[in-house]
């Protein structure tokens, strides 16, 4: 057996669950006005709800709820690029924003990107940081929720991000993550010297920490949900037991197991068949 997922932040209508579960000869349940789950057996046509604005995923029956969350944070929990917010007090956020692109989309090394990227800030004054924080950064819709509720479920929670250290402790902070992980800006005199602490946090530190993680919890990567929307992602989402493409780039949405474009991060709740009843 196998749930069909449909989710939307805009609602997902009584019409269209019932036409959904009508398709697949199933049996709906709704989790919330967002969200239904329909347990089938069968197959799926091949234009199934082509006309629906409404993200839909299959998702097995087995192993369903996971015990640790690993999420990316630029894009993902929040709605912006950290990098590219700095580079606009520098003034050359266009520059630096096509090359986040091209990295996001796997056209360029992390490494060598955020080494480019992080040069073209030197000689801005620390001071921005909190700037750009309290003036460019907020949560994206369901990112609180879905922290909090797999906290609430046991879960253990964490934010991995190839961005700065100076903003995933302050989202880890207003979310709830458990821990968070990320670069270092290097500072000196109260200014951005353009360099970053090594080692850098890329694609690669990212699976060695979902390993981490499993190891000290005793998870295997079957309990590990994996969110993210860049190519930086792809190895921490190809590894966990249900890897999710959030508003993603091709090349991450390409291998993911399930891919969100309509929903809110709530949706990552109701992939696992949790109901709105549960929210912390």
């Amino acid at each position: 057996m196998r749930f069909l997922v449909l989710t939307a932040s805009a609602g997902v209508s009584d019409q269209l669950a019932d036409r959904a579960c009508q398709l697949v000869n199933g049996d709906l349940n709704r989790l919330s006005d967002s969200a239904v789950e329909i347990a089938f057996s069968g197959g799926v046509p091949n234009d199934f709800l082509a006309d629906a604005t409404v993200d839909i995923n299959i998702v097995p029956a087995q192993n369903r709820r996971k015990k640790l969350l690993i999420a990316d944070m630029d894009s993902t929990m929040i709605p912006v690029e950290c990098i590219d917010e700095l580079a606009d007090f520098a003034g050359v956020k266009d520059q630096v924003s096509e090359i986040t692109e091209r990295a996001m989309r796997g056209e360029l090394n992390f490494e060598d990107s955020i080494n480019e990227r992080v040069a073209l800030l030197a000689g801005l004054s620390e001071t921005v940081l909190e700037q750009v924080y309290a003036e460019r950064i907020s949560l994206n819709p369901g990112a609180k929720t879905l922290v909090q509720t797999m906290n609430k479920l046991g879960a253990m929670t964490a934010l991995v991000s190839g961005g700065f250290v100076f903003f995933t402790s302050r989202v880890a902070g207003e979310t709830g993550f458990q821990m968070n992980q990320a670069n270092t800006l290097i500072v000196k005199d109260g200014i951005l010297t353009g360099k970053v602490g090594m080692p850098i946090l890329g694609q690669q530190a990212k699976l060695e920490t979902l390993n981490a993680l499993c190891k000290t919890g005793g998870y295997t990567p079957a309990d590990v949900m994996a969110v993210g929307d860049g190519a930086n992602d792809r190895s921490m989402i190809e590894a966990a037991g249900l890897g999710v493409a959030y508003h993603a780039k091709q090349a991450l949405a390409d291998i993911a197991d399930a891919r969100l474009y309509h929903s809110d991060l709530t949706a990552l709740l109701s992939l696992q068949g949790i109901a709105e009843s549960e929210y912390a």
